[in-house]
């Protein structure tokens, strides 16, 4: 997938932004909130960039750009670590909602989702994971937990997903408990949703394989971004720490990880925008968004150790980022879920 020029105009408005008002510190300022991220800086993105409306078509008061945009500011999003409302809501909820295919339900939730009014949460999996439903139906009564619901703590209106279809239930309701979760990655707040025989509203049945697909690629968007964040602060920090009188990024040893880790991030890049192209367009391979998910994986996760290896003791310190990537890396192995490995392929 090439980048088409307003592709590339969008995604260097997206990072203007974020350098200017979501740097480290604004960062790690979300971490202290509830919702555990700069409500300032998300309503800049809404307003300013439209972030929220772009994969909104323009019958329900979006952008109507599609997919591939809002992926690509996933991306810049990941690369600095904050996890405003963009993955859980602009992504995954809208996408469920336009794949359920409720007209009435879209023109009633999506313009003010694209306002950034709005916050949706998706609603899907079991304590075991996204294999299984964690809240079932019966008729238009919910009942279960849903598990590690991103956005889950402060949703306005939540997309619940069970074997029945999608269902719609205000953040509010009766029966409705929001329990936040201690999690190993504290720069995304995830919570356990509890449903109590709560009234809900069917919006109609979608394909879950291809959600999966479009949360996989989401994911994979992020850990591209936070794996190219990752190599370009060591590198920065290699040109600037000197030992032995000279920079450590000068000897040979050091720059052979460093080159491994660059092809390890464009070729994570390349795979990620073939899976996402493919994803837009409707023509995919189901193998195509696995393989990405699956080496997103190994590259995140070998990027980040080396950035931390190669940081040394100050990478463990909390006053440094290079921890906090490295536990985005690991909880992202996580989120969604994982293909089988090795993938199934026909003969």
């Amino acid at each position: 997938m090439s980048l088409t020029t307003e592709q590339q105009e969008l995604v260097t408005t997206v990072r203007a932004v974020l350098t200017k008002h979501g740097d480290s510190a604004a960062m790690r300022r979300g971490l202290e909130t509830e919702r555990g991220y700069d409500e300032q800086l998300w309503k800049l993105l809404c307003e300013q960039v439209g972030v929220a409306a772009l994969a909104i078509p323009e019958e329900f008061g979006g952008i109507g750009v599609g997919l591939v945009e809002s992926l690509l500011v996933v991306e810049e999003l990941g690369r600095t670590l904050s996890a405003p409302p963009m993955l859980g809501s602009a992504v995954l909820g809208v996408q469920a909602l336009l794949l359920a295919g409720n007209a009435e339900a879209n023109e009633r939730l999506l313009p003010e989702v694209a306002e950034g009014a709005r916050t949706l949460a998706l609603c899907w999996a079991g304590a075991r994971g996204w294999d299984s439903f964690g809240v079932q139906a019966d008729g238009e009564t919910l009942s279960g937990s849903a598990h590690y619901v991103l956005d889950g703590t402060h949703a306005d209106t939540l997309l619940v997903l069970t074997a029945e279809g999608l269902f719609e239930v205000e953040g509010d309701a009766t029966g409705v408990t929001r329990t936040a979760l201690v999690t190993q990655d504290p720069t995304r707040k995830l919570a356990r949703i509890d449903f109590e025989a709560v009234a809900a509203r069917p919006l109609g049945r979608l394909n879950v394989t291809r959600l999966r697909e479009i949360a996989w690629a989401a994911v994979v968007a992020e850990q591209v971004g936070a794996a190219e964040q990752c190599l370009d602060m060591t590198v920065e920090y290699t040109k600037s720490r000197v030992q032995f009188g000279r920079p450590i990024g000068s000897f040979q040893a050091l720059k052979h990880r460093m080159a491994d880790m660059y092809v390890l991030v464009e070729s994570a890049r390349s795979v990620a925008y073939l899976a996402i192209a493919g994803l837009a367009e409707g023509a995919v391979e189901a193998v195509d968004v696995q393989a990405a998910r699956l080496h997103a994986i190994d590259a995140f996760n070998a990027v980040v150790s080396e950035t931390v290896q190669m940081h040394g003791g100050i990478a463990i310190t909390w006053e440094h980022d290079a921890h906090l990537f490295f536990k985005r890396a690991h909880a992202d192995a996580q989120l969604f879920g994982t293909p089988a490995r090795p993938l199934a392929r026909p003969a």
